[in-house]
């Protein structure tokens, strides 16, 4: 098994970067810790750190090991000041986020949570839909936030909630929007285009949108983050898209003009969970304010 005191030797002077440094920060002697990472490097037969001119450097070894202290040490603070405060007083909400889904969307859903009497702790990761899931599956979270619900290939036990659903608006700097001659949707053939990239459901249904209305703009960028491609459109790349629900924040935020929308090209979005009847408050208050506040059921 592992010394879990020596790999947090090992941990404390790689963050500091030095022997001595982590013996202050430990009250330990240099020749303690010294000696505690070279039993640690014996018994697992590895070299952690290199000496480069009379500094420390992390081997790649090295490198790899401290990626994972990083996330042990990090889930065992969350423990201790679990253990202090009372398991009762505070709960650990652990959400995963579809990284295609908008931020400010993503933030819109979680704010209520934030009104529950400190009652919940949110540690909130984002990341591809299919590793949250899997971590989804093993308790590792309690909540995905996604734009498309379970899917049905994975074998995975979750229950997908709808949140809601919006149309899709355009958007375009005051400048790139001057040179716009025809209404909308018209005014998108032959304009710059920035897309959702192929990640996203999203994706598909602008473009048979787009073909359905006969028009053919140049797409000239393409995003799986919706933040990359609004600061892209911010800077006057092209015309980009975001859900109508967000479209007034959109304007005020990036200094862009709304020049279309339409309710033909629907984005939803889910809480995918392992409850089929919820009962995690962070959950509860963020399907009753998606569906009260955001979106208007």
């Amino acid at each position: 098994m592992l010394n879990y005191r020596q790999l947090h030797y090992f941990w404390a002077v790689a963050k500091t970067g030095s022997i001595a440094r982590a013996s202050e920060q430990l009250n330990l002697t240099p020749q303690t810790i010294s000696g505690q990472i070279s039993l640690f490097e014996q018994t697992w037969n590895l070299e952690l750190f290199q000496r480069v001119g009379r500094q420390l450097e992390l081997t790649e070894c090295g490198r790899q090991t401290l990626a994972y202290a990083e996330q042990m040490f990090q889930i065992g603070g969350e423990l201790e000041a679990m253990l202090r405060a009372g398991p009762q007083e505070q709960i650990l909400f652990r959400v995963g986020v579809a990284d295609v889904v908008p931020k400010s969307i993503v933030y819109r859903l979680l704010a209520p949570t934030m009104e529950l009497d400190n009652v919940l702790r949110i540690n909130c990761r984002e990341d591809k839909l299919e590793r949250l899931l899997a971590d989804l599956a093993i308790q590792r979270l309690d909540l995905v936030i996604s734009d498309s619900p379970m899917p049905s290939h994975l074998d995975i036990k979750g229950y997908s909630q709808k949140l809601g659903e919006c149309g899709l608006s355009f958007f375009a700097t005051p400048a790139l929007a001057a040179q716009l001659a025809r209404p909308f949707p018209a005014c998108l053939d032959d304009a710059p285009l920035l897309i959702p990239g192929q990640e996203t459901v999203l994706r598909s249904r602008l473009l048979r949108w787009l073909g359905e209305q006969q028009v053919q703009p140049r797409i000239v960028g393409e995003f799986d983050d919706s933040a990359l491609m609004q600061a892209f459109g911010q800077s006057g790349s092209g015309i980009f898209v975001a859900p109508s629900v967000i479209a007034e924040e959109v304007c005020r935020q990036y200094g862009v003009r709304l020049i279309g929308q339409t309710e033909a090209v629907n984005e939803s979005f889910y809480a995918i969970s392992v409850e089929r009847k919820v009962k995690h408050p962070g959950i509860v208050a963020i399907t009753e304010g998606a569906r009260r506040e955001l979106f208007h059921w």
